[in-house]
C-alpha cells in the first residue's frame, strides 16, 4: 500500500494535472465551436503585442517559436528518449515516448477535429498554413517541460529544472500569439492538453512506484 503522503500527491497530480486541465481544455474548445465572444478578446490581445512590434523582438520571437518545435523541442523530445533507453531506464523511457508520440498525435488529431483557422489580423513574419486549436508549440513545450518536471522532481534538479521549464513555455507560448499565428485561447488549450496527457501518463506507469526506483529483488 502506499504510504499517505505519496497517495496525497498523486491525488494532487490527477485533479491539478488531469482534471483541471481537461476543464480548462473542454471550455475552451466549447468556445471555439460556439464561435462565442472569447474571439474578441483575443484580437485585442493580439493587436496590443503586434503593437509592440520591431526588429528585435521580431528576431528574439522568430528564434523562440523555432526552439519551441522544430529546432528545440523535437530534438529534444529524441534525446531525452534516446539518452533514457541507453540507460535502460525502461519505465521512464516508455513514459516519455508516450508523452511525446501521444502529444504529438492528440494535437493533429483536435487541429482536424476543430479545423479552426488561424488569425488574420496582419501579414506574418512567420506564416502557418495548418489549422489554430490548439496550438502545436504550445502543446509540445508543455509536454517536453511535463516530462522533464516529473522525472526530476525526485532529484536536486527539481526546482532548476522547474524554473527553466516554465520560462521555455511561456515564452513560446508568447511567440505564437506575438508572430499572430494563434489565438490566446490556442495557446491556453494546447498548454491545457499538453499537462493533461503527460500528468495522465504518469499517473498510470508510475502509480506503483517513483521514477529511477528499482525494484527490490
Amino acid at each position: 500500500m502506499l504510504p499517505p503522503r505519496r497517495r496525497l500527491g498523486l491525488l494532487l497530480l490527477l485533479f491539478l494535472g488531469v482534471l483541471a486541465p481537461l476543464w480548462l481544455f473542454a471550455e475552451l474548445a466549447d468556445e471555439v465551436h460556439e464561435l462565442e465572444e472569447m474571439v474578441h478578446a483575443d484580437e485585442a490581445l493580439l493587436r496590443w503585442l503586434n503593437g509592440l512590434a520591431g526588429p528585435r523582438l521580431d528576431a528574439f520571437f522568430v528564434a523562440v517559436t523555432h526552439a519551441g518545435y522544430e529546432y528545440g523541442v523535437i530534438p529534444l523530445d529524441v534525446l531525452l528518449s534516446l539518452v533514457l533507453l541507453l540507460k535502460r531506464k525502461w519505465r521512464e523511457a516508455t513514459f516519455a515516448v508516450v508523452s511525446f508520440v501521444g502529444s504529438a498525435l492528440l494535437n493533429l488529431a483536435a487541429k482536424h477535429s476543430f479545423q479552426r483557422a488561424r488569425p488574420d489580423l496582419w501579414e506574418s513574419i512567420a506564416p502557418e498554413t495548418t489549422f489554430s486549436f490548439p496550438s502545436g508549440h504550445a502543446m509540445g513545450s508543455m509536454t517536453l517541460a511535463m516530462v522533464a518536471i516529473l522525472l526530476a522532481w525526485r532529484t536536486r534538479w527539481r526546482w532548476p529544472v522547474v524554473a527553466a521549464a516554465a520560462a521555455f513555455v511561456l515564452l513560446v507560448g508568447l511567440s505564437r500569439l506575438y508572430l499572430g499565428v494563434h489565438y490566446p485561447s490556442d495557446v491556453l488549450a494546447g498548454w491545457a492538453a499538453g499537462l493533461a496527457w503527460v500528468a495522465g501518463s504518469y499517473l498510470v506507469l508510475f502509480r506503483a512506484r517513483r521514477p529511477w526506483r528499482r525494484r527490490a529483488h
